[in-house]
C-alpha cells in the first residue's frame, strides 16, 4: 500500500503524521518505507536523528540518475541501495536531499514525472509506504499522488487552512483525472486539534457539513511531538502510553480497518 501524505500549506504537521502512523505499521510488523520527498528533510532527521551525509544515497540520486547525471542503477536496484535502516525494527526510509531542490526544473523539462511510480512498482517486500511532500504542488509531490494508492491530508484548524483545503481538492482531483484514475482520498487529518476551543470545532463542523471525507480520529496538541522531535524518536517509541500516541494508533486503525 502506497499513501502520500500531503498539503499545499506548511506546519500542518505532514512529517509527523507520516513518521509517526509509519512507525506504528512497523511496530505491528509490517516492513514499511518512508519516502521522504521533501527538500527540508523532516522525516529523515526525525527517523534517523541526524542529517544525511553526502557520502550517503539518497531519493535524489535515484533522480539524478534518471536524468543520466550519475550511474545510480535506477528502478528497482537503484531504489533499494538508497534505502536507511532506522533505529526501529521494520522501519527503513529513503532519505530527501537538499539537491532535491536544484534537480526540480531539470527534471521536470525532462518529463520524469512518472519515473518515481515506475520504480515504487518494482519495489518489492514493503507491504507500507508513506511518502512525505513538500507543502507545494511542485514535481516531487505530483509524483507522490501520481505513484500513491491512498491520500491523506493533514489540516490544522486554521481559517486559512479551511481555504487551501478547497484549493488542494481541486488539484488532487486533477491529478486523478490526468493521471492517477487509482488514487482515493483516505480522508482529512485533523491535527492539533483543541477539542476545548470553539473555532477549531465550528471549522471541523463546517467541514463535514460540507460533505468533506473528515476522519473520526482527531489528533492533540502537546509538547511531546516537540520532544518527539528532538529525541528522534517517533511517539510510540518515545511515550508509548501517551494520550497523542494512542490517538495515533487509533488513526492507524481508522485508515486501515
Amino acid at each position: 500500500m502506497r499513501r502520500v501524505i500531503f498539503n499545499q500549506k506548511g506546519g500542518v504537521g505532514k512529517s509527523t503524521i507520516t513518521c509517526n502512523l509509519a512507525a506504528i505499521s512497523a511496530i505491528e510488523g509490517k516492513k514499511t518505507l518512508v519516502i521522504d520527498l521533501d527538500v527540508q528533510g523532516n522525516s529523515t532527521q526525525y527517523l534517523l536523528g541526524a542529517k544525511i551525509s553526502d557520502s550517503d544515497k539518497t531519493i535524489a540520486h535515484f533522480f539524478k540518475d534518471s536524468l543520466g547525471l550519475e550511474l545510480f542503477g535506477g528502478g528497482k536496484e537503484g531504489l533499494d541501495s538508497a534505502i536507511h535502516e532506522t533505529p526501529f525494527p521494520n522501519l527503513f526510509v529513503l532519505p530527501s536531499h537538499p539537491d532535491l531542490e536544484g534537480l526540480q526544473s531539470r527534471l521536470e523539462s525532462r518529463h520524469k514525472i512518472y519515473k518515481l511510480k515506475e520504480a515504487l512498482e518494482k519495489l518489492d517486500g514493503y507491504e507500507y509506504i508513506y511518502i512525505d511532500t513538500p507543502p507545494i504542488l511542485n514535481f516531487y509531490s505530483l509524483s507522490a499522488l501520481i505513484a500513491a494508492e491512498k491520500c491523506l491530508i493533514p489540516f490544522d484548524c486554521d481559517t486559512f487552512a479551511r481555504e487551501a483545503l478547497y484549493t488542494l481538492m481541486r488539484s488532487i482531483a486533477e491529478v486523478k483525472a490526468d493521471h492517477n484514475p487509482g488514487l482515493q482520498v483516505e480522508g482529512v487529518v485533523v491535527n492539533q486539534y483543541q477539542k476545548q476551543a470553539n473555532l477549531p470545532r465550528q471549522l471541523v463542523d463546517d467541514l463535514i457539513a460540507e460533505g468533506l471525507p473528515v476522519l473520526e480520529t482527531k489528533i492533540s496538541t502537546s509538547v511531546k511531538v516537540r520532544e518527539s522531535h528532538t529525541d528522534a524518536k517517533p511517539l510510540v517509541h518515545y511515550a508509548p502510553s501517551h494520550k497523542l500516541t494512542e490517538e495515533y494508533r487509533a488513526l492507524h486503525l481508522e485508515i486501515h480497518k
